[in-house]
């Protein structure tokens, strides 16, 4: 199994956004709050709490410091995400304002350790309107010697005034040789050939290729391939639904690799790089509607057998 983010102590790639952080630290020009942004799975969580360790100089991973950060017992780091819903066993829809209300004591107060307070909020995305003020209340008027961390994959979906007062660090998909060596860390039991034909599929995306893995997305992605190439018939779409739904998280794995490829497909189209085949409106049409599938079959806990059929009914029309 994976560590946590905040139980990793070892950042593959991301050098760029590593060196401007260090340069602001070095330089005494640290901002008050960052907003570490880039795709789902692509190791922000991570990268924050390695921020973490510098502030709370806690690099060393065999140092006390280390060991309080990983264990979530550090005094002066405080971690805000989306709760589980102990009713429905699942991350909850939004971070709400209770959530983040216990911020603005924790920043206020007296370091623990005579040092920073560091607070993470991890999928600021998910903040819900009351939440996103009351981090904007804290953003106007912050204190001394505290830094605010937001973890985000879709920062449009942010306040504009949040977003204007972080510094932002924009992390990129990691490249083929760091994913192997991040994935050689992260699943060092899983065999190097699952690892190999995972890597493409997983747009350098750590997190991305671990639920790969996790949901045979070799498999899946050879059959999303099928599926886009060739006709698929009113009996076969049951038979797939059954096949992914017999895998472990295939409904999410499924619709991420058949959303991806459709993507991919389209930008190639546009740039001449294949044959034309749908319009590209069409194409982008299709995409929005199946994310729009998933997404509402998921929280609203709608039938994936169905949600699986109607997605390959909206394929088979383009």
């Amino acid at each position: 199994m994976a560590p946590a983010p905040r139980e990793n102590d070892r950042l593959v790639g991301h050098r760029a956004a590593q060196a401007a952080f260090l340069d602001a630290v070095r330089a005494g020009r640290l901002h008050h709050a960052w907003l570490v942004t880039g795709p789902e799975g692509i190791g922000k969580a991570t990268f924050a709490f390695w921020m973490a360790r510098v502030l709370l100089n806690g690099e060393d991973p065999g140092s006390a410091t280390a060991r309080r950060i990983a264990a979530g017992s550090h005094a002066d780091l405080l971690t805000i995400a989306r709760g589980v819903d102990e009713k429905r066993q699942k991350m909850r829809a939004e971070i709400v304002a209770d959530d983040v209300r216990p911020i603005g004591q924790f920043m206020h107060r007296t370091a623990a350790e005579d040092g920073w307070r560091v607070v993470v909020v991890d999928g600021a995305e998910y903040m819900n309107r009351s939440a996103a003020n009351a981090i904007l209340k804290i953003l106007e008027e912050p204190p001394p010697r505290a830094i605010l961390i937001l973890t985000c994959a879709a920062p449009g979906r942010l306040l504009p005034t949040i977003r204007s007062r972080c510094r932002t660090l924009p992390l990129a998909p990691l490249a083929a040789r760091d994913m192997h060596e991040a994935m050689g860390y992260l699943a060092g039991d899983m065999p190097d050939a699952d690892i190999a034909r995972i890597v493409p599929l997983a747009q350098g995306a750590p997190g991305r290729a671990l639920a790969l893995l996790a949901g045979d997305g070799a498999e899946l992605g050879v059959l999303v391939d099928r599926i886009l190439r060739e006709p698929v018939g009113a009996g076969a779409m049951y038979d797939i639904a059954e096949a992914v739904l017999k895998r472990e998280n295939g409904f999410s794995v499924f619709f991420n690799l058949l959303c991806d490829a459709i993507s991919v497909r389209t930008r190639d189209a546009v740039r001449g790089r294949t044959p034309a085949g749908a319009p590209a409106d069409r194409m982008v049409d299709l995409w929005r509607r199946l994310v729009h599938l998933r997404a509402e079959t998921e929280r609203f806990n709608l039938d994936k057998h169905q949600a699986i059929l109607t997605g390959l009914t909206l394929v088979s029309g383009i």
